[in-house]
């Protein structure tokens, strides 16, 4: 269900989506599904209008046959693939983040999910000069942490200016809000607050802190909320051409193997699922601190015997004092 908001089309202001919603309409299935011209009457809104706005809506939400041919040729067309930063990672994801597609790195805490995040920003906006959009679910993202991994990478303090320019970062505690950013980047502040410029990742850590805390019993608003969060992603991972990258955390199956969270009906969202867990028996090395990755699911590696699905990855430490 995609829920009605003001401004999704031209005409859907603020009174009419309340006029709407007093008529019992809420989501875009509903309009769809209802009666135009009597609507119309209910809403005190003119049919003419009400139908431009209908026409809008399936246009947006309907889906629309594509050949196969066309597809492919859009793919090899506009995919770029964004390195990491890390080789390891990048060999496990088949040279690193593509474009359009949403790649999701799932671990319990200290598992160094946030840090990968981190240090993909800032390969992205300083080796590789593009700008990355970095939404910040936790409150665990500090300019000063930044600005260390920077410092490492380059002396040149205007070079470590630039790169923290270009990463742009938001923050967004409940889902609501998350939904709300996440579709004023889709609705043009993306471009607006680039001033034009060029993004090529957007990474969310973590998409299950907001989300977790809504699912589990009959709360069947939440799971609907997690599937509008999956279908603005993939729209802004599509649309804009940029790389996904989402943050998850962990449960233990039947089993008492680790597995990512947010359970079955998450699972298809990211094409990509990395698992991140602390290296038993390998010690730290300098700075650094050593962390298993393994990868659980792929969209173009499929598993063969003594094919590579795991390595170790080495994070750097960086320990920011406020």
């Amino acid at each position: 269900m995609v829920v009605l908001r003001e401004g999704m089309c031209p005409g859907l202001d603020e009174d009419l989506v309340r006029d709407l919603r007093a008529a019992g309409i809420k989501t875009v299935e509903d309009v769809v599904s209802s009666d135009i011209e009597e609507l119309a009457q209910r809403c005190a809104v003119s049919y003419k209008a009400l139908f431009a706005i209908r026409r809008v809506l399936l246009a947006q939400h309907a889906a629309f046959p594509v050949s196969g041919a066309d597809l492919y040729e859009e793919l090899l067309s506009s995919t770029a693939i964004l390195s990491t930063g890390n080789p390891s990672l990048d060999a496990l994801l088949d040279s690193g983040l593509y474009t359009g597609e949403i790649t999701e790195l799932s671990g319990g805490p200290g598992s160094g999910k946030s840090q990968v995040c981190f240090g993909v920003s800032v390969h992205i906006s300083h080796r590789l000069k593009q700008s990355v959009i970095f939404i910040d679910t936790t409150g665990g993202l500090a300019a000063g942490r930044l600005l260390q991994m920077l410092r490492a990478e380059t002396s040149n303090a205007e070079e470590q200016m630039e790169a923290l320019q270009r990463i742009h970062v938001y923050r967004a505690f409940d889902v609501f809000s998350l939904l709300d950013c996440l579709h004023g980047l889709r609705a043009g502040r993306l471009r607006q607050a680039l001033g034009g410029g060029s993004v090529k990742a957007v990474i969310v850590d973590s998409v299950s802190a907001v989300i977790s805390p809504l699912l589990g019993g009959k709360q069947n608003e939440g799971m609907s909320l997690m599937m509008q969060v999956a279908g603005v992603l993939k729209t802004l991972a599509k649309d804009f051409n940029v790389a996904s990258l989402v943050t998850n955390h962990v449960t233990r199956s039947g089993g008492g193997e680790l597995q990512p969270g947010l359970g079955a009906s998450w699972a298809p969202v990211p094409r990509t699922r990395i698992l991140l867990e602390r290296a038993e028996g390998a010690a730290d090395v300098g700075h650094s601190s050593v962390r298993s990755a393994t990868l659980i699911k792929s969209s173009r590696r499929v598993r063969q015997e003594g094919a590579e699905s795991h390595v170790y990855l080495y994070i750097y430490i960086y320990i920011y004092f406020i």
